[in-house]
């Protein structure tokens, strides 16, 4: 998804084309778009029991079409999103589901609730994640990553991301299952993991901007540590932090997003 190419039938370059490195342009083809096809059909069944899908299910980089099927099977209604033209043809005429042609993170958001399912490319993590944020009407991403980035988002290693802290008061984030290199053709350099981002059904927070200057405040590095931080703007942040059980040398990234929770119901009244 990161890089479109021209249509072409590319059945007959496949063999007789070549170019350095003794690859097709359909290899070099999936290099640029970070095509990594989900095969093991034991890893698709993991995605969809984490997925739980139900209603509207849009598929970021639907590929060959594993996921694709599975999701379909289940009754929900899956729009596949495919950037590689050949691709996206071969599985709309193979499947007859809805697969549109184009950079998923370039599309409108659906006005009815929906759900993001996809083993969408490394390249462009960030990018479909921001995106699924964004949308008003997601209930939920369930998404293949990149090992370390899901353990980075979900707080596995016991420090906590800018992204997922800012989101908290919106957004869950679970870390639900690894799924192995070897489950992928071609096969990455890196191991999987599946991701779950799911919408609240109530904020944690009534004041949405003023929360998050606050959060990117902590996040400044002003001084050192949170409390340092946070004592530039606010007042009170003593017995705002004694509250949440912050030290007051805790780094940043070492405060749980339910903390934050807890510091904004004292410094943002």
């Amino acid at each position: 998804m990161a890089k479109s190419f021209a249509h072409g039938n590319y059945s007959h370059t496949q063999t007789k084309a070549r170019v350095k490195g003794g690859h097709t342009p359909r290899d070099r083809a999936r290099r640029e778009l970070s095509q990594n096809f989900l095969t093991d059909g034991n890893a698709v069944d993991q995605v969809v029991e984490a997925a739980r899908p139900a209603g509207l299910v849009l598929e970021p980089g639907s590929g060959k079409g594993a996921l694709t099927v599975a999701l379909a099977r289940t009754g929900a209604e899956v729009v596949g999103y495919e950037i590689d033209p050949l691709l996206a043809v071969r599985l709309k005429a193979r499947t007859g589901l809805e697969i549109i042609t184009g950079d998923f993170t370039a599309a409108r958001p659906p006005r009815e609730p929906f759900a993001v399912v996809g083993n969408i490319p490394f390249s462009i993590t960030s990018k479909i994640v921001d995106w699924c944020l964004s949308a008003p009407t997601l209930t939920s991403a369930t998404l293949v990553t990149q090992r370390e980035y899901a353990r980075k988002r979900s707080g596995h290693f016991g420090r906590w991301s800018l992204v997922t802290v800012e989101s908290w008061p919106w957004f869950t984030w679970e870390l639900l299952g690894w799924i192995g290199r070897e489950s992928f053709r071609p096969v990455p350099s890196v191991d999987s993991a599946i991701l779950r981002i799911e919408r609240r059904l109530e904020p944690l927070v009534a004041g949405g901007p003023d929360y998050q200057d606050m959060v990117e405040l902590g996040f400044s590095g002003v001084g050192g540590s949170l409390h340092a931080s946070l004592s530039t703007r606010y007042g009170g942040v003593d017995a705002a932090c004694a509250e949440a059980r912050i030290a007051r040398d805790t780094v940043v990234a070492f405060v749980h997003p339910d903390q934050w929770i807890t510091l904004a119901g004292r410094l943002l009244r």
